[in-house]
């Protein structure tokens, strides 16, 4: 029989023979060992993790009480180990999990004001995230959704979306990124865009668009957003993205009957009044509606 404390040290530095770890898996602690294993492979400092992940982590423990009980009767390395292994989830977890993360529900707009006192105004189901303690040393904040921002002069600010990065130093712009439409317009200093191989400079006027895998350069006369207005306005758009836009902000579903959802809209809705802006946006296309429920419109085009 090999010496638990031989085993116990050559697993720690991961040396084992086939041999020696046959013998250590016969171990009376190897449900405890193997505890140890997953929960080493699961805490890495190169992955961030949410808080759910320390839910997870904490299942995970309450799963094995009746195992981890025994630690007492363990001897001192893997009581060690066990404590290294479980230490470090607790570290990894709140340590890297630091960044300020705020988001909107459907039918939801607000405005907050980063650390350098730069504003974000946040349209309906946005979300960013951003480091507030080490603001200064990096001002980058991640974006989900479409917002509105207005950034103090100072170094390099940089939004991050799945779909490209924006980089200014002081200017006013808006950032869209929806699934399959990301656009940026620039109201005010200078933007540079960079979205896979594509890179533009944006000055005052300017608009960066890719709209279901198509690149477009456009020009914009207006001096902010509309939506941050309560209108919400569209330039030769397909016609779905102005239903995904109509639901996130009444907070409804839109189901449609005989309509071509790729046909291309310019017009807007207003924000207040479903009645109104239901009207707006289907009788330029010819399509009438009704009501069901509280949340569900159905929009039916012209029959043949």
């Amino acid at each position: 029989m090999m010496d638990k404390d031989y085993l116990l040290e050559k697993w720690l530095k991961n040396d084992l023979t086939d041999a020696e770890k046959k013998a250590f898996d016969e171990l009376d602690e190897t449900p405890f060992n193997q505890y140890i294993i997953d929960a080493t492979q699961y805490f890495k400092a190169s992955q961030f993790y949410e808080a759910s992940s320390f839910d997870v982590f904490r299942e995970r423990h309450s799963s094995h009480k009746k195992t981890i009980r025994r630690l007492r009767g363990l001897n001192p390395l893997l009581k060690l180990a066990s404590a290294i292994v479980i230490g470090l989830g607790v570290y990894l977890v709140f340590f890297f999990n630091k960044l300020t993360h705020i988001e909107t529900v459907a039918s939801e707009k607000t405005t907050i004001e980063l650390p350098d006192h730069s504003k974000v105004e946040l349209n309906a189901l946005t979300t960013i995230r951003f480091d507030a303690e080490n603001w200064y040393k990096k001002r980058a904040l991640e974006l989900n959704g479409e917002a509105f921002f207005k950034v103090e002069k100072g170094s390099v600010f940089d939004v991050i979306t799945k779909d490209g990065k924006i980089t200014v130093v002081g200017t006013q712009f808006n950032v869209k990124q929806r699934d399959r439409y990301f656009e940026v317009k620039c109201f005010e200093g200078v933007v540079k865009v960079v979205s896979d191989t594509i890179i533009r400079e944006l000055h005052a006027g300017n608009v960066f668009q890719i709209l279901h895998g198509k690149f477009f350069e456009t020009k914009t006369k207006v001096l902010s957003p509309k939506w941050i207005h309560n209108i919400s306005n569209f330039e030769a758009v397909p016609f779905k993205e102005v239903l995904a836009e109509f639901e996130r902000q009444f907070n409804i579903e839109i189901d449609y009957n005989n309509i071509d959802v790729n046909r291309l809209f310019t017009g807007g809705f207003m924000h207040g009044n479903l009645e109104n802006a239901l009207i707006s946006v289907t009788q330029p296309m010819n399509m009438t509606f009704e009501i069901r429920s509280s949340n569900l419109i159905i929009i039916h085009g012209k029959e043949d």
